[in-house]
Formats: structure tokens, C-alpha cells, sequence
């Protein structure tokens, strides 16, 4: 098959979908690989990399132009011309971003597989997981950071001074982030509530993390009384493919602290606090009712190297089973078909077409392609 590694152009987005270690996998299975000139530069990955690993560097249109093509990030507006029936695999989180790309897929007849709906055999998301796992340690830290009063925040350090524990962080959601974000906080030396739907996840926490971790049933009420009290609140709500629920209402962000922070790691499934939107890397945060908000969609994106190396570890098997089979691949695996987003016009995804209100566009898939 041909392959089209391609140069992510999303603002401050430096990771590429896979290394050259990745490319030379493929090559010696016997397929093709054309990358963009400049696709791994962000993530210390040279073209000469990429050409001693086999592959033929190549502008955009020719890199886009393949049966197969790879990326990291959803295409945005400057890509929808390069969208046509090609099979495209990466993150696609089509409930939280702009309407116009799934009607851009559906009207190129692009299939669309997308990493983040991928379920393994237990129904796990493996391809979700490294990003999730990135992100979540990045939350306590960016929260932290954005906690000091130079940085516009109350001034408290989640941090163990002299034995004593200082800050309280509230994560919500006890999944890959949750879990990450919880670890993070707890070793920097903060408090740490973390609010679940299984209460037999407490023990996991405890076990894995501390017995002085918190643990609490994720609902309002109780979700509402917290938050009052965090310094930081991490959101890391998903349900996967369709659009996060807001667990945390703006009610509960005008009862927080000023200077407090709240850290919205499900903002590319629309965001689970009811006063966030999506931000940068250039412009990461911004205050609502006193409370500081950082709302990047693509934090991981902050260490590109460390996060394609885990993510190519994470995708490379389900891309040899693609790149071997092309869509019969699916056919063969209920997990892999779960990926599957849009096909030949339709989204094949209910969660998806549900959140955008496209039932009418749900076509399911469920025989042999």
C-alpha cells in the first residue's frame, strides 16, 4: 500500500504520526512510504531520518495524495482541500471539533479511522491511552504552574513543605488521565480528591497511588461541594466518541476561589466544565469568573518527541494490520471496527452522529468490507 506520513500544520502541533523506526517497519512488510519534507522536524525526527529508514520525502500534496494516510491531529480548515477517498488514521474527535470537517469527510467520501474510538479485546482504547497518560501528568503540572500569583493565581504551591501538605486538587474522571493526573498531584504533594462512577476504583487508587488518596462517587452534589474547595480542578471526563458531559457547571465555577484553576483535559470532546473553550499553546489559558482556565486541545503537543515515540509504540500494529489488509482489517477485529468514523458518505460512529445532531448521515457498517 501507499503510505502519506504528513507534516501536522494545527498551531503549535510538533508531533508527527510516526518515527522513522515506524516507517522502516512498514517499508520492510513492502509497502511505500512518501513523507512530507519537514513532517518529523518538531519531534527531532530528520527528513535524512526518514530517507536512511527508506522512505521517499515529498511535498504536502504528494504526501496526502497516498491510499493511506497517517497523522496525529484532525485535519482543519487549511486540509479539507486534501481530503478525498483515501483512508485517513489518526485523532479525529469529531464531536468536539468543527461540524464542517465531518460534512467535509462525508462529502469527499473520505474514511475516516480514528485512533480514539479503537477499542482493544478487554474494550480498552489503546491508542487513546499514551496521549491520555501525557496529558494527565501534564495537567497537574500546568496547573501548578498556573497556581503561582505571578502567573495570575491565588498563590498556593501544590507542594509537601517540611512533611506538611499544601493544595488540593479535584480530579475528575479516574481513567488513563484521571489516573495519570492523580499521580502527578499526589507527588508533587498535594491533597488529592478524585471523583469516579466505580467505587472499586478507590482501591485501585489507593493501591497504585496512596491510601491517602480521596475518593469520592462522581455526582453533582458531591462534585459541586469539591470544587468549591480545589485550588485545581482537573476534568477528565470521556465517553468515547461522543461529546463530554458538563460535570462541573458554571454555578460551581463562580463558587471557586479567584485564582484557582481549572484544567479541561476533555476540551477536544467538547469539554466537560460549562465555561471552557479550546485554547492554544500560544494563548493557553483565560479567566471566567476569577478562575483561570487552560483549555489546550492538543497538550500532549507540548512534548512531541516523548509522545510520538509512545504513540507510534501504540498504533504501529493496528497500521501494519491496515497498510496489509486495508479495511478487511476491520472486518476481522470488533475493536478495530470501532474505529471506524465515516465511510463512502456516511458516519459510521453513532456517539458521533448523535452529537452533531447527523443521525440522519448513521449508517452502521457491521459486515465484511
Amino acid at each position: 500500500m501507499k503510505i502519506g506520513l504528513v507534516k501536522e500544520i494545527k498551531p503549535e502541533e510538533h508531533r508527527v504520526g510516526l518515527t522513522p523506526n515506524g516507517v522502516s517497519v512498514l517499508i520492510a512488510r513492502g509497502h511505500q512510504v512518501f513523507v512530507e519534507q519537514a513532517a518529523g522536524v518538531g519531534s527531532g525526527f530528520s527528513d535524512q531520518l526518514y530517507r536512511q529508514a527508506g522512505a521517499t520525502i515529498v511535498d504536502a500534496e504528494q504526501a496526502w495524495a497516498n491510499d493511506l494516510v497517517v497523522k496525529v491531529k484532525e485535519p482543519i480548515e487549511p486540509e479539507y482541500s486534501r481530503l478525498k477517498q483515501q483512508i485517513i488514521f489518526t485523532y479525529f474527535h469529531l464531536a468536539g471539533v468543527p461540524r464542517a470537517l465531518t460534512e467535509s469527510l462525508l462529502g469527499e467520501g473520505t474514511t475516516a479511522v480514528a485512533y480514539e474510538t479503537l477499542e482493544d479485546a478487554s474494550g480498552r482504547l489503546p491508542l487513546l491511552a499514551p496521549m491520555s497518560a501525557i496529558a494527565g501528568n501534564m495537567s497537574a503540572q500546568m496547573g501548578c504552574h498556573y497556581l503561582a500569583k505571578c502567573n495570575g493565581g491565588k498563590g498556593v504551591m501544590l507542594g509537601s513543605v517540611l512533611g506538611k501538605r499544601h493544595g488540593k486538587v479535584l480530579v475528575i474522571g479516574d481513567g488513563v488521565v484521571g489516573s495519570h493526573a492523580a499521580r502527578t498531584a499526589f507527588g508533587l504533594g498535594a491533597n488529592v480528591v478524585v471523583a469516579g462512577i466505580f467505587p472499586e476504583n478507590a482501591i485501585r487508587l489507593q493501591r497504585e497511588i496512596s491510601p491517602e488518596i480521596d475518593f469520592i462517587i462522581s455526582e453533582p452534589i458531591a462534585i459541586a461541594e469539591q470544587v468549591s474547595t480545589a485550588d485545581l480542578v482537573i476534568g477528565a471526563v470521556l465517553t468515547p466518541g461522543a461529546r463530554a458531559a458538563h460535570v462541573v457547571t458554571a454555578d460551581m465555577v463562580r463558587s471557586m476561589q479567584p485564582g484557582s484553576v481549572i484544567v479541561d483535559v476533555s476540551i477536544d470532546q467538547g469539554g466537560c466544565v460549562e465555561t471552557a473553550h479550546a485554547t492554544t499553546h500560544t494563548h493557553p489559558v483565560f479567566e471566567k469568573y476569577g478562575v483561570l482556565h487552560y483549555c489546550v486541545s492538543n497538550m500532549p503537543g507540548a512534548y512531541p518527541r516523548t509522545a510520538t515515540l509512545a504513540l507510534t509504540d501504540a498504533t504501529l500494529p493496528y497500521l501494519l494490520e491496515l497498510a496489509d489488509q486495508g479495511l478487511s482489517a476491520l472486518s476481522n477485529d470488533q475493536g478495530f471496527a470501532k474505529a471506524l468514523n465515516t465511510h463512502q458518505g456516511y458516519i459510521t460512529c453513532k456517539p458521533v452522529a448523535a452529537a452533531l445532531s447527523m443521525l440522519e448521515s448513521y449508517r452502521s457498517y457491521p459486515n465484511q468490507f
